[in-house]
């Protein structure tokens, strides 16, 4: 076990080097967050207008106001449409950024061009894996309604499990450009011969990204000791100082995540080696215990 995690560690360190060389892939998931903030509000707000959902969402369950059969499809359909957007957004930057990723295995200097022009050139697989994805998580959501404890215990088991055999879909999309179906196989297959190291990897940028956002959290925190105590300038400038930070741990968390993903997805699928990192540390994502 602790040999896994020193291995995900040295997967982190190398993809850490390779966003260290290619700053710029930070812009994909910075526009991946501002689109989904976007598609919740155009979402939320003709909801909450419209009153149409009213109490809906109530103890972690989906609940309709009245016994309208017709809202309740509407509440649903919102959904699933709600979910097919937000995931479509998603895997379209992420695999910009894992095209960029790619390139930069192969030597290249990748441009933000480039990584969009990957992923317009994949819009049927990206939408395919959209689709798939809304229902796999309008089901979930379904069965989580169903009762606030078991169902949200099923439900959590069945997303966890669904996380940990598509985790290696979206590099597959965009280097094989294969269909939903095809990719989860192959995902799920090169998950059986990595053995998780991926995950470790992901483990230790966690880690580390918690440690990074403390500092963070501890300038809000101050920002509002501060705003308590009239200082309402030093507070806000402490807010804003703490929620910038945060925001940039997530994005070079989620960036670095994306790489570890190609990079293993890449070492597993061809048994070449990614530029920035090391044989000895992929061979071992691949070796049985």
């Amino acid at each position: 076990m602790f040999q896994r995690f020193t291995n995900g560690f040295h997967l982190a360190q190398q993809s850490w080097h390779v966003l260290k060389t290619d700053k710029h892939l930070l812009l994909f998931p910075m526009l991946s967050g501002i689109c989904c903030l976007i598609v919740m509000a155009t979402f939320a707000i003709p909801l909450f207008a419209s009153g149409i959902f009213e109490g809906a969402m109530q103890d972690g369950n989906v609940e309709v106001a009245g016994d309208d059969t017709l809202t309740e499809v509407l509440m649903w359909g919102g959904l699933f449409v709600f979910y097919f957007v937000n995931y479509f957004v998603i895997v379209f930057f992420n695999s910009a950024l894992i095209a960029c990723a790619v390139k930069r295995f192969y030597g290249e200097r990748p441009t933000i061009a480039e990584g969009f022009s990957a992923s317009m050139a994949r819009l049927p697989q990206i939408a395919g894996w959209a689709l798939l994805s809304a229902t796999v998580g309008v089901a979930l959501r379904a069965i989580e309604s169903r009762s606030s404890r078991v169902g949200a215990f099923v439900a959590g088991l069945l997303g966890m499990a669904w996380s940990a055999v598509t985790f290696f879909v979206v590099p597959i999309l965009v280097i094989e450009r294969a269909g939903p179906i095809t990719a989860v196989k192959r995902s799920t297959q090169i998950l059986k011969e990595s053995w998780g190291e991926a995950f470790a990897g992901n483990a230790s940028i966690g880690f580390f990204s918690f440690l990074a956002m403390l500092p963070c959290i501890g300038l809000i925190v101050g920002g509002v000791v501060a705003i308590g105590n009239d200082l309402a300038i030093v507070g806000a400038a402490l807010i804003v100082a703490g929620v910038a930070g945060l925001l940039l741990v997530s994005l070079i968390s989620s960036a670095l995540s994306a790489i570890i993903q190609a990079a293993v997805y890449m070492y597993g699928a061809n048994g070449k080696v990614p530029a920035g990192f090391e044989s000895t540390t992929l061979r071992s994502a691949f070796a049985k215990a």
